[in-house]
């Protein structure tokens, strides 16, 4: 529009009139028209947008359609059935997803770690190249071959000179073989012999007199050099001269390097990176074959998946304190570091987490099941009137509503006016959440979901296959399920038919194949060949359920199972996991015997909700009396056998009586494994005389 035009059209007729009428009005109806037109432009503003996903929802899986792949799916992200190798063109191993986060960060803060009460410091990507570069030159200047053949222990909680150790030994083409307190002292004594480790980078001199234990004891006799983080006392060094073994200080070896430099020799993708043991719920720890090409490829797949809605960049921070010596913070950790992030360490004790993560204020933020348990309970725990269980509920179930329609936001006005302290307590600035490693409720997951307001995933697979073979994808924030197949892979389901589960139904045994899966079990042709089949997919012991829109579900595990003298076959995980769901109950172990014709359980109640179930019902006590009082047992037990039947359990998959024993299964007594599964056969035989009373006193 012309000068001349537009001067012509504020003069018409009707205009002038409108403002005229505009200036007779009163300051309070302008100021209200001012507030409705502020308001309007607000909601305008935050109003909740759906992004778009990557992909058709109702359909996030394929069937392929290459080669001879029994009814196997692939990602619907991928353009054709070859799995997805690498993002980045430039990261095809580890080393090289560390030197690109050198690249993009332009030198930026690496690894921070802090002392109680005080802020983090930061290393510079830089930095921690060349302190790498010292640490693995070292190790070359003592003998040690720059070769996929040399496997170097570390035995340590996550902290900076773990990734440091970690990236000195890549750059030589060295393998790692992570060692943790909980394996226990036998475990760690036969993963030492097992992979013949001669040197092993320790945090504290607790540890290394463990190991220097083993020696005098003549269970070990590969260990010559242990390399410690924290100061050390001269009788340290020479007991380790007793006995051969040469004890020096981090700072010690990384003088060392610099004055000795090496080139670095990278390995290839096909080289080890990692010799990842598991803890297992029987026998002794496997040690699983990774190599760099399995670690990327799987980083791959996750950036693939999110590309859409999440652009990793050198601003984001990831709270490090899920252990490094599982393949799912190694994950986490490589893509990180790929993209120039920061990684900040917890000062090593869990009960200091939520300190570390008000100060850190991560936007990454992966978790395990056992975490967000504890955090919905505590949240519940603390909306202790009925209004503000109430609100709570009503909020909660608001943001539901957005999610379901694929929206996920923290700017609410549920967010503004309930929402924000939980989201403060994690720092405020979380954008993206994983959880894996075991299952996790669907009621919390989708109430984190809402509260939280960041991206949240959950994914599912095992070290086998490099931590990660399934993942839910952006836009899809309904929970019950682990997703479709990541870019990397593929999934089948095989025949389980003892279990009357039938692939034909979209039912059986969960099995990948790809880049992503392990190489084998270190020495072991046996376990191996249960592990893998002579087409290379991974037997993965979980049952699993195809759904509709071509995600999977799991629904049942497969190596526990067994048969009640009628011959039934009974699958204990999938009743606990009903059981478990009582509110009196915190742990469940459910037992039955060939020789048997019915199932009994152990049960540990809930020290946090007991007291106040039972005074509803009448029964008073400490929580310790409770576990003694008969009849308390007898309520327990009718409410777990009514969700047995809520949840479809068959008459002999119920159990017929319990024993209320009151302290948890964990690590420390050696119930659970390091991931939390239970032990079954240390579980048998730390219940054994409560499991012989129980069947000598049950008549049914």
């Amino acid at each position: 529009m012309q000068a001349h035009e537009l001067f012509r059209y504020l003069r018409m007729p009707e205009l002038v009139d409108f403002r005229q009428y505009v200036r007779t009005l009163p300051t309070n109806t302008l100021m209200g028209f001012g507030a409705f037109a502020a308001l309007t432009t607000f909601w305008y503003a935050t109003r909740p947008r759906a992004l778009k996903p990557p992909c058709d929802l109702s359909m996030q899986s394929v069937e392929v359609r290459q080669g001879s792949n029994d009814g196997a799916r692939r990602s619907a992200l991928l353009d054709s059935d070859e799995p997805l190798m690498y993002f980045y063109d430039d990261v095809t191993t580890v080393y090289e997803g560390f030197q690109r986060g050198i690249q993009v960060s332009n030198n930026g803060p690496c690894l921070g770690s802090r002392k109680p009460n005080q802020p983090y410091e930061w290393i510079s990507y830089k930095e921690v190249a060349d302190l790498s570069e010292c640490v693995g030159s070292a190790l070359i200047q003592k003998g040690y071959k720059a070769s996929p053949d040399q496997f170097v222990g570390i035995f340590s909680q996550n902290r900076p000179e773990w990734v440091i150790i970690e990236q000195g030994c890549f750059a030589y083409s060295m393998v790692i073989v992570p060692l943790y307190d909980t394996l226990g002292e036998d475990a760690i004594t036969y993963i030492v012999n097992k992979a013949k480790l001669s040197v092993i980078f320790i945090d504290k001199p607790e540890k290394a007199q463990l190991l220097l234990e083993g020696i005098e004891n003549k269970l070990t006799t590969s260990l010559k050099t242990l390399v410690i983080m924290d100061p050390y006392g001269i009788d340290l060094v020479e007991q380790g001269k007793k006995y051969g073994v040469e004890i020096m200080s981090m700072k010690a070896l990384e003088d060392l390097g610099k004055v000795n430099r090496w080139k670095p020799k990278p390995p290839t993708p096909e080289d080890l990176a990692v010799i990842c043991f598991t803890s297992g719920t029987t026998g002794n720890p496997k040690g699983a074959l990774i190599t760099h090409q399995n670690i990327v490829c799987d980083c791959s797949a996750f950036v693939k998946a999110t590309e859409k809605m999440l652009e990793l960049n050198p601003s984001d921070t990831h709270i490090s304190y899920l252990p490094l010596a599982h393949m799912y913070e190694q994950l986490m950790q490589c893509v990180m570091l790929c993209h120039g992030a920061k990684i900040g360490f917890f000062q090593g004790d869990i009960r200091l987490l939520m300190d570390d993560l008000k100060v850190l204020q991560p936007t990454v933020f992966p978790v395990v099941p056992r975490l967000l348990n504890r955090m919905f309970d505590r949240i519940f725990a603390q909306a202790d009137t009925t209004l503000k269980r109430w609100l709570l509920d009503f909020a909660s179930k608001r943001k539901e509503a957005e999610l379901r329609s694929g929206i996920i936001r923290n700017n609410s006005l549920w967010d503004k006016l309930i929402f924000y302290k939980i989201q403060a307590s994690l720092g405020g600035k979380v954008r993206l959440m994983v959880t894996g490693a075991a299952p996790v409720s669907a009621t919390v997951l989708t109430f984190l979901r809402a509260a939280l307001g960041c991206q949240f995933y959950e994914g599912y697979g095992q070290t086998e296959c490099a931590a990660g073979c399934c993942l839910t994808l952006p836009g899809d924030w309904t929970a019950g399920h682990v997703g479709a197949p990541m870019p990397c892979n593929f999934i089948k389901l095989v025949d389980v038919e003892e279990m009357n589960y039938l692939a034909a139904r979209g039912e059986g045994e969960v099995c990948v194949k790809g880049p992503n899966v392990f190489k084998g079990y270190l020495k072991d042709p046996e376990k191996t060949a249960e592990a893998l089949d002579k087409d290379g997919w991974l037997h993965t012991g979980d049952i699993g359920k195809w759904l509709p829109n071509g995600t999977l579900k799991i629904i049942d595990r497969k190596k526990h199972i067994f048969k009640l003298a009628q011959g039934e076959y009974i699958a204990p995980e999938k009743i606990e996991n009903i059981y478990i769901r009582s509110e009196p109950v915190a742990q469940v172990f459910v037992h039955g015997e060939s020789l048997q014709a019915f199932l009994i359980a152990i049960v540990v109640p809930d020290v946090e909700t007991l007291c106040h179930w039972a005074q509803k019902r009448g029964f008073e006590g400490s929580f310790v009396e409770l576990c003694r009082n008969k009849d308390v047992k007898k309520a327990i037990l009718e409410d777990m056998v009514q969700l047995g039947k809520d949840g479809g359990l068959k008459p002999f998959e119920q159990i017929k009586g319990i024993a209320l024993h009151p302290e948890l299964f964990s690590i420390e007594n050696g119930l659970l494994t390091p991931t939390m599964k239970a032990k079954r056969p240390e579980l048998r035989n730390y219940f054994r005389s409560y499991i012989d009373e129980l069947y000598s006193t049950i008549k049914v």
